[in-house]
């Protein structure tokens, strides 16, 4: 399936939803619909890997009969079920029973079955706590099934579930269901709803476009960028990782340039972007041992992972990517102030928890690792806690680079926002700073990054570049600024003291110009003279000089 037929899908989808949802707010519909995707997703691969399983064995049904193969096959082979099931537990890691397949779900809401509801609560009952080795609890905690949103009663509840799922597999029914294309289809509805939801929606969805930087940044040689991608990233952490499509980008970008990535590990308070999360990382064919989501929150550090008090036994990951929330208000005591992670730095303002974060990932951070972290301009200058310790982090050596975005590239926010990229051992002993802040496409309500698409410039593009080939200088757009400079500055990060997009002041020449003007007052009176000697030889009153 091409990007373009990808994209189809996602806004097929997207129409269904729009128009489907009715009365119910946005948020609610996207947790029943971005559910009946990824149960469409398990039960794809589920049955195409049954079919490779049992062979000739696999029940081949006419065109007629609605029943799904794998319940004739089950209905007809009972001694072998628990054998068959233990295969596909090993092969691809869960088992759906046959009532729970969306081809049976989806037959039932066609024919408008009165046991739909009922089914459909006892599959996602079983996908939470049996289907999977290691348990997926709550994954569908958010979805009400009897929710009064869906109808009064149940039989209302019912129909309208029967016409939801109907026109969702009527919509896919025109797609080929290759591999990740249900899971680009369910990043492009999370993008789509935090869109249509505004602010409280977009808090946990990263744009795919910065998304994108953040990527591309830590995939490269921590030490040596210009030297392209790193073969292999062990642990990639993001510690507000939301609906997941920033560890999922990390992901593709390795593997995309032949790298491989051995587990990812996200953290989550959130328990509705927590379960949207877990679900993403099996919708892109992730296995459950390849990627660890916690839901929990970060700031208090409650992931056993990330708490250990050993050092020798702590966890390091190879890149680290977060887009947390923007000056979250916290409530720093006495007890984080000696946390191993603040210790050496201080506690962030309780006004803003931008560095707590910024400090909690860089703790774990390995010393051949990458971090990009997107923040707030005030991060860069404001003063007090938040000074000490970004004082720290450059006499340090480990704030590498700083990039600053055009304003209202969220959903959740219009003000302009900047990346910081951080090592442990850092190479360069200065920083390089990056002003984007002009380089971008305006939209009706977004801004955006542009692609390169039909010849336009490639804003991504060349924000990577510069990070990768650290030029000493782009007028108006990058340079490296030497920790002197910064120390004469009282450590203020502000981009535009480092780099101005503004134009400069034409200089004017005062003397050239009074002598032009000089020049055109003789040629005026020249003019003036010419003019009164014909009015005079014309006997007409000549004009005053």
């Amino acid at each position: 399936m091409t990007q373009k037929d990808q994209q189809q899908l996602g806004k097929t989808l997207w129409a269904i939803a729009d128009n489907l949802r009715g009365a119910m707010n946005a948020d609610d519909f996207r947790d029943y619909m971005l559910s009946f995707l990824f149960l469409r997703y398990l039960s794809y691969n589920y049955e195409e890997a049954a079919k490779k399983e049992l062979g000739k064995d696999y029940p081949n049904l006419p065109i007629t009969d609605k029943r799904t193969p794998l319940s004739v096959w089950y209905a007809s082979n009972k001694d072998e079920v628990v054998d068959f099931e233990q295969q596909m537990r090993r092969k691809v890691h869960y088992v759906i029973e046959p009532a729970h397949l969306w081809s049976n779900i989806s037959e039932m809401a066609r024919t408008q079955n009165p046991e739909l509801l009922v089914t459909l609560e006892s599959g996602f009952r079983y996908i939470e706590n049996e289907s999977f080795e290691s348990a997926f609890q709550g994954l569908f905690s958010e979805i009400n099934l009897n929710s009064e949103k869906l109808g009064k009663t149940s039989a209302e509840r019912n129909k309208k579930l029967c016409t939801i799922i109907q026109k969702i597999a009527e919509g896919i029914a025109e797609f080929s269901a290759d591999s990740d294309t249900l899971g680009d289809a369910y990043e492009y509805l999370i993008g789509e709803f935090a869109a249509g939801s505004g602010k409280k929606a977009g808090e946990f969805y990263t744009p795919q476009q910065i998304s994108t930087i953040l990527s591309e940044i830590v995939t490269l040689d921590s030490q040596e960028p210009k030297t392209g991608k790193k073969k292999k990233l062990d642990k990639v952490l993001d510690m507000a990782c939301g609906s997941g499509s920033l560890l999922l980008n990390v992901r593709k970008r390795i593997k995309d340039s032949g790298g491989s990535v051995g587990k990812i590990y996200g953290q989550e308070k959130n328990i509705t972007t927590y379960n949207l999360a877990r679900m993403n990382m099996l919708l892109h064919g992730m296995k459950d041992t390849e990627f660890e989501i916690f839901h929990g929150d970060t700031l208090e550090n409650s992931w056993s992972l990330l708490n250990e008090m050993n050092p020798s036994k702590k966890t390091e990951f190879d890149a680290i990517v977060a887009n947390p929330p923007f000056s979250l208000r916290w409530e720093p005591n006495d007890t984080l102030a000696e946390d191993f992670r603040f210790k050496s730095y201080g506690l962030a303002p309780k006004s803003a928890a931008d560095f707590a974060f910024l400090l909690h990932g860089f703790h774990f951070l390995g010393k051949e690792g990458t971090m990009a972290i997107i923040l707030p301009h005030g991060v860069l200058f404001r003063g007090g806690a938040e000074e000490r310790i970004r004082k720290k982090l450059l006499i340090d050596n480990h704030i590498d680079t700083v990039i600053g975005l055009p304003s209202n590239l969220f959903y959740s926010t219009g003000i302009p926002v900047c990346i910081l990229v951080l090592k442990k051992c850092k190479k360069h002993d200065d920083v390089l700073f990056i002003n984007a802040s002009e380089h971008y496409k305006q939209g009706k309500r977004q801004n955006t990054l542009r692609e390169g698409e039909n010849g336009e410039q490639n804003d991504i593009r060349k924000i990577v570049e510069t990070y990768q080939y650290r030029p000493d200088l782009i007028e108006k757009y990058s340079r490296r600024v030497s920790m002197d400079e910064i120390e004469k500055n009282g450590y203020n990060l502000n981009i535009s003291r480092y780099v101005s997009t503004s134009e400069d002041e034409v200089q004017i020449d005062i003397r050239e110009v009074n002598k032009k003007l000089v020049e055109i007052d003789k040629k005026s009176m020249d003019a003036l003279n010419k003019h009164n000697m014909f009015l005079r030889e014309l006997g007409l009153p000549v004009i005053p000089r």
